[in-house]
């Protein structure tokens, strides 16, 4: 069996790793336009638990990544000036590069064939294949191509965003709110490695227009974000790497196989960067895919439907998690009239996957300085 994989990102790469280990006659080629190692962006998130389905499956590979992650068991939301931490909150972050680097040499240990600066810039390249797996990402040129038969919708929300590092190494993943002359701004950063943390600068169109971000270079909107969030950095500065202004794409397709073409990862369906799930629900989608394939070795369409029919409505709840949560971002402005710890709070809550009960049984610090400062403001008393 002959299978072209098209993205050298997390679920390309891992696909190749575990379809060639457990079938070692099958030829997988990693088709990836970018060199080795070029990539942007700098950490990636996961949440508390979200390792789990890795190291019930796949321990070796679990135990790689988590042995070069960076956690913490608190998050913190800063706001007027207050840092308000809510504990019982868990996170880990690793490089994205660190991370890719460990796919890779896991794909080339049972022997992918990993072929890098090689554009596929028309699917009739791998009609020698059997079948493709399209894992090129947001901007995926294989769902492009048949973005009628995949049944595509794109859709992007009015949100600014820009991604950008820095050396300084916060304690936890923090969410830093800041009002100014040019408007409203959020910041979410955290560490990803010593001395490293990722910081995402996102604000509302119009405080974007009003800085004049459009008319700045790369370098000049690096510069006014670092100034912005001066504060926050304590003099360290901010990294730029494909640090472009984006608006975030709600990418989805009622499809997701055509012909003997299947989607994975961020080509089939995005999740707001606000939830941290991307990597995780593409690498899901990886042993879903896998499973479904094993499960019908000869009918890849059957294959396929299967992969489909399992995976979908666990991806419509994340999914829509997630656009409730971007809706919360949406709204950021409004919710800074909030007091720093009722800011804390609905925050906490936003996307709905936590309950008032459950934060209560977790983050009990936290609220217990809330249920205080409510009882406080319901007496009338001035803290």
């Amino acid at each position: 069996m002959r299978i072209a994989v098209v993205g050298g990102g997390p679920a390309g790469l891992y696909f190749a790793y575990l379809w060639r280990k457990r079938h070692p006659s099958a030829l997988v080629t990693v088709f990836e336009q970018n060199p080795r190692d070029a990539t942007f962006g700098f950490g990636v998130v996961f949440s508390d638990r979200a390792m789990d389905f890795l190291e019930a499956g796949d321990p070796e590979t679990a135990a790689l990544i988590t042995s070069q992650m960076e956690t913490w068991n608190d998050i913190a939301i800063v706001h007027r000036g207050e840092r308000i931490a809510i504990d019982g909150v868990g996170f880990s972050a690793i490089g994205r590069l660190d991370l890719l680097r460990i796919f890779q040499r896991r794909a080339e240990e049972v022997g992918t064939d990993l072929r890098f600066e090689t554009p596929v810039a028309d699917i009739g390249q791998l009609l020698s294949f059997d079948f493709i797996i399209a894992a090129d990402g947001v901007n995926s040129f294989v769902r492009r191509s048949f973005e009628a038969d995949f049944e595509t919708s794109i859709a992007c929300l009015d949100e600014k965003f820009a991604w950008f590092g820095t050396p300084k190494p916060f304690d936890t993943l923090t969410q830093t709110f800041i009002e100014n002359g040019l408007g409203t701004f959020n910041a979410h950063h955290y560490r990803y490695a010593p001395g490293r943390s990722t910081f995402i600068v996102e604000c509302d169109q119009a405080t974007w227009l009003r800085a004049g971000f459009g008319e700045l270079d790369e370098e000049a909107s690096r510069a006014l974000c670092e100034r912005v969030f001066a504060d926050t950095l304590n003099g360290a500065p901010l990294i730029a790497n494909k640090s472009a202004w984006r608006n975030f794409p709600w990418i989805w397709n009622r499809r997701w196989h055509h012909r003997n073409i299947v989607l994975v990862g961020d080509a089939l369906r995005t999740a707001h960067y606000s939830i941290g799930s991307g990597t995780r629900l593409a690498m899901e989608d990886v042993i879903a895919l896998v499973q479904a394939l094993e499960a019908n070795p000869h009918n890849i369409t059957a294959a396929f439907e299967a992969y489909q029919a399992a995976r979908q409505p666990i991806v419509e709840k994340l999914v829509q998690a997630a656009r409730v949560s971007a809706a919360w971002y949406a709204n950021f402005p409004a919710h800074m009239k909030l007091t720093p710890l009722e800011l804390a709070h609905s925050y906490i809550l936003r996307s709905g996957r936590l309950t008032e009960v459950r934060l209560r049984q977790m983050s009990r610090r936290f609220m217990k300085r809330l249920d205080e400062a409510r009882e406080v403001k319901a007496r009338g008393i001035e803290p």
